[in-house]
């Protein structure tokens, strides 16, 4: 069973990258198409949600951002908290001993080979941000977005591995979705740290309450869908209120939907809710996020701001700071003995791997937005987009070169009988 999730959990995601990946190439071929008016437009259009007393107008750009994408924030919290009370991310040696056959032959197992990815994503939100503090210090731009090359984008990273790293260890995979995890953590507790401010305390203590209530209620009888759905409703629209980021309390909502299972069925609301929700976050709202945030209009644009400090501070920090923070953090816990490389997998292997988290495109978009509030054409929202598909591309390719030429390299060794696991 195990396998059978985390494998169909990797095939979606690895598919929801490639969607991504057309919607992003759709978006810059309508804003630089004679469509550029009607979709630029279209996502500067105000639309009303009138649901009796509740009222709400909203650009369709605003909807996305704060509607869609607070589905998107559910589904990581209910993915976190599985990882850490059922996954792998809560007892590595049960895990290892339930599904070491079967597909991680104990990978966890060894508390050291689970310190690696944890680390490794450490250094993946440090050095991106110090290299992007240097540019911006070196060219005098603006310091305020320094958050936004620290995050990655699972669903592109893991559909370029599954194009360029067949043949590769599954250990590969493993440290990659682990990374991730934390990385997600990182990223919401970053949010929650650096854009909170400026809240209307009063909805915020109705959403606390609600919260709070919710989650009596999971723990003492079993809570019918309709009504996890229309508290989710009422949750979202108060946060909208009271000025705070959807994505927070998103994440909060998942934290009281119970994981264990009800005794009639036998089925977890938790399970449940993450295989309910996970296609349409996967083929619809990322992809629907990507088209509406990565559409920019060469036309007009300068030398001098396709390479203006902010693009080169976001670009160089996915490119340069993630894999040297990755990379380095993974060698260092494997020098200093707190942590272990993957089983089976070289350093060649793993550095391509370490360039993929680099490929940051929704979550760093997401990020840019709250850094940079304002018009979607905004100056600084245009070098936001310019600097994370620039600084995710490169990423993408060189670590896809990269995991391929280690590929081949794999192969000739073992077509000459060499041994590839101390290489």
């Amino acid at each position: 069973m195990a396998r059978k999730i985390t494998l169909d959990f990797l095939k979606t995601e690895a598919a929801s990258g490639m969607v991504l990946g057309l919607a992003a190439v759709a978006a810059l071929i309508v804003a630089n198409s004679p469509l550029a008016p009607a979709y630029f437009g279209w996502l500067k259009s105000e639309h009303i949600l009138q649901i009796g007393p509740l009222l709400l107008e909203l650009t369709i750009s605003e909807w996305i951002k704060e509607g869609l994408m607070a589905v998107f924030f559910l589904v990581v919290g209910l993915e976190i908290k599985y990882e850490i009370l059922k996954g792998e991310l809560s007892d590595p040696r049960k895990l290892a001993l339930e599904i070491k056959y079967e597909i991680l032959k104990g990978e966890l197992s060894d508390p050291r080979k689970l310190a690696t990815p944890v680390l490794a994503a450490l250094g993946g939100m440090i050095a991106p941000a110090l290299v992007y503090l240097a540019v911006s210090g070196l060219l005098n731009g603006p310091h305020g977005g320094w958050p936004i090359p620290l995050a990655t984008d699972i669903a592109f990273a893991l559909a370029v591995f599954a194009v360029a790293a067949r043949g590769l260890p599954s250990s590969l995979r493993v440290f990659l979705l682990t990374l991730a995890i934390v990385d997600d953590l990182g990223a919401i507790a970053l949010i929650a740290v650096l854009f909170s401010s400026g809240v209307d305390w009063v909805p915020l203590a109705w959403v606390a309450g609600l919260l709070a209530v919710g989650a009596l209620f999971a723990s003492r009888r079993r809570v019918a869908a309709p009504f996890w759905v229309l508290g989710f409703g009422l949750v979202w629209y108060l946060t909208v209120l009271a000025g705070l980021s959807t994505s927070l309390t998103a994440v909060a909502f998942a934290l009281i939907v119970p994981v264990a299972d009800r005794s009639d069925d036998r089925q977890s609301p938790l399970k449940e809710a993450m295989h309910d929700l996970h296609p349409y976050v996967a083929y619809l709202v990322l992809p629907l996020f990507a088209f509406a945030k990565a559409g920019v209009s060469f036309a007009g644009l300068s030398l001098e701001q396709a390479f203006a400090p902010l693009v080169l501070g976001i670009a160089l920090g996915l490119f340069i700071g993630k894999q040297i923070g990755v990379f380095g953090f993974a060698w260092l816990a494997s020098a200093l003995k707190v942590g272990r490389r993957p089983t089976d997998a070289t350093w060649l292997e793993l550095y391509g791997v370490s360039l993929l988290c680099g490929v940051g495109f929704t979550m760093s978009l997401f990020v840019g937005i709250l850094a940079f509030p304002g018009a979607i054409d905004s100056v600084e929202q245009v070098e936001v987009k310019l600097g994370v598909l620039a600084g995710s591309f490169l990423s993408a390719a060189v670590g896809a070169a990269v995991l391929v030429a280690a590929t081949r390299r794999r192969k000739i060794l073992a077509g000459a009988g060499t041994d590839t696991h101390a290489r």
